[in-house]
């Protein structure tokens, strides 16, 4: 309903209760109303699955669409990434969050940091959305506050031309909530825990789930060493079961993306069940590490397949892991995506150790040979140094075009002694394009940095640190810190507006009428910053 509507609906209402609920203002019930337009996480996962799903079909019409998120370990962080983008675009289109599987472990787990590994808590996951979905909504009601307040300032001053002006502005409102893309591990446990789980997470507010082909108890971080893929079967089930738990709580929109480390990953835990050759599970075990035995070299505990009339040993290694043969990852990342999306995913996660376009085309390509709509989800990581790849990827295209290179070393590229060279100018500009070139070459309609919070977390304490305990003292605050939030616009410089003061104080006065104490007044040092 519009804010009139509201409005009308709520005085006939009142009206009806025989002069009990005179009290009651239903301009001021229709205002709380607009301000907690979602009131459960399920409203917030049926509304964002559908902007997804909107913007996948965008995306499909022109890669131009893609879209963006930044990893985000709190609501607060969230809420100041989203207002910000209000602030400095107009419009939160096509801007996401990511929830972050190691941002979980590293920073919200009871244990205390964690590696990620799926040690953290599960619950810790819903916990999360449910506060980041918390925070954005409080910044619905905030903004809508500020506009109300302006409204009644309009009409005090009897200007109807602003008053109408703000009310339309009321009625068209958007929303801070946004779609989370939110990381469900390896599924923590069996098929059963993988619903469970899900089930949480999409009540919590959650659209989109991402989930990846580790095995649950070896989970390794997508750029770290030691990852143990787990056969198709197995991973398929636990997709099916995040299908089973959107359709179950009515999200029938509701987004599955699956992420495979198998480019990284030379180990797996088990050999798959094959029924007949060229299924899945005969693939699978295809890419095995394998030598050939016969019956007399045969020893006890082998495992032994049967290939093309050969009898072969896959290599076990003393951790009773198996081992894929070298330079197959590619092959098996393209096999995992197309097995992914004929079961049901929706977008592909394809984990890389770098950030190479061409290498990341060159699986896609071979995808869309199968599936053509295949779209990524790509993770633009902090554990990739940017700087370094793009320096060097610039240096080896100059050296294939016969230019001379002979004032740059490639293994020192990344010293500031660079900076500022033709060669890093050009780097920084494909770093700049990377998105928007990747999106059209890749196929990557999603683009996310992991980690980014927790890197601008660390560098903004460490530079106030450097300062305020230095000789700099209160300035190292002042200048570094809240003169920069003043002259910028920073929503948080008014932090008791931010906290929800200014909310209490309108609710204060619903309630109480004249008669509510509220903290606003003159004497609010939060006045000192009107300017």
């Amino acid at each position: 309903m519009t804010y009139q509507t509201h409005i009308a609906q709520l005085t006939n209402l009142i009206a009806d209760q025989n002069g009990t609920w005179d009290a009651i203002s239903p301009e001021s019930v229709a205002r709380m109303r607009l301000q907690n337009r979602f009131t459960t996480g399920l409203d917030i996962a049926r509304y964002t699955a559908a902007i997804m799903r909107k913007d996948m079909a965008a995306y499909d019409a022109d890669p131009a669409n893609y879209t963006q998120s930044l990893g985000c370990w709190h609501g607060f962080i969230a809420q100041q990434k989203m207002i910000s983008i209000k602030k400095h675009f107009g419009t939160t289109d096509r801007r996401y969050l990511y929830l972050s599987g190691w941002m979980v472990a590293a920073m919200r787990s009871e244990f205390g940091p964690l590696p990620d590994q799926s040690m953290h808590e599960k619950t810790s996951v819903p916990a999360l959305i449910e506060e980041l979905y918390t925070f954005l909504r409080q910044a619905d009601a905030r903004e809508l506050g500020m506009m109300f307040r302006d409204v009644d300032a309009a009409r005090a001053a009897g200007n109807a031309i602003e008053e109408q002006r703000l009310l339309n502005a009321i009625e068209n409102h958007q929303t801070h909530v946004v779609p989370i893309i939110a990381d469900i591990d390896a599924g923590f446990g069996n098929a059963e825990a993988t619903y469970l789980l899900a089930r949480k997470m999409i009540e919590a507010g959650a659209c989109a789930l991402q989930i990846e082909n580790q095995v649950s108890d070896e989970k390794q971080c997508g750029h770290q060493d030691g990852k143990v893929t787990v056969p198709h079967e197995d991973f398929l089930a636990k997709v099916r079961a995040c299908r089973y738990a959107f359709l179950e709580l009515g999200v029938e929109d509701g987004i599955i993306v699956t992420r495979t480390d198998s480019l990284g990953a030379g180990l797996t835990k088990q050999i798959a069940v094959s029924k007949e050759a060229g299924d899945l599970g005969d693939q699978y075990n295809s890419y095995l590490d394998c030598e050939e035995i016969d019956s007399a070299t045969a020893q006890n505990g082998d495992v032994i397949l049967n290939r093309d009339g050969k009898l072969l040993r896959p290599r076990r290694l003393p951790s009773n892991l198996f081992q894929f043969r070298a330079g197959t990852g590619e092959d098996r990342c393209v096999m995992d995506c197309i097995a992914s999306l004929q079961s049901g995913a929706d977008l592909l996660w394809i984990e890389t150790e770098k950030p190479h376009i061409e290498q990341i085309a060159g699986m896609v390509d071979r995808i869309r040979e199968v599936v053509p709509n295949a779209k990524l989800v790509y993770n633009n990581s902090p554990s990739f140094n940017w700087t370094l790849n793009f320096r060097q990827q610039v240096f080896d295209a100059w050296s294939a075009a016969g230019e001379d290179v002979s004032t740059y070393d490639r293994a020192r590229l990344m010293s500031v002694d660079y900076d500022g060279t033709k060669l890093a100018d050009e780097a920084d500009e494909r770093i700049r394009t990377f998105q928007a070139d990747s999106a059209k070459r890749a196929g990557i309609f999603h683009h996310l940095i992991t980690l980014p919070t927790y890197h601008t977390a660390a560098l903004s304490t460490d530079n106030l640190a450097k300062q305020y305990f230095g000789d700099a003292g209160m300035l190292g605050y002042v200048k570094g810190v809240q003169r920069k939030e003043i002259r910028e616009g920073i929503a948080c410089v008014k932090h008791q507006n931010m906290s929800g003061s200014d909310l209490g104080d309108d609710h204060k006065e619903y309630f109480a009428g004249e008669a509510a104490l509220k903290a606003g007044g003159a004497h609010n040092t939060m006045n000192q910053f009107a300017a």
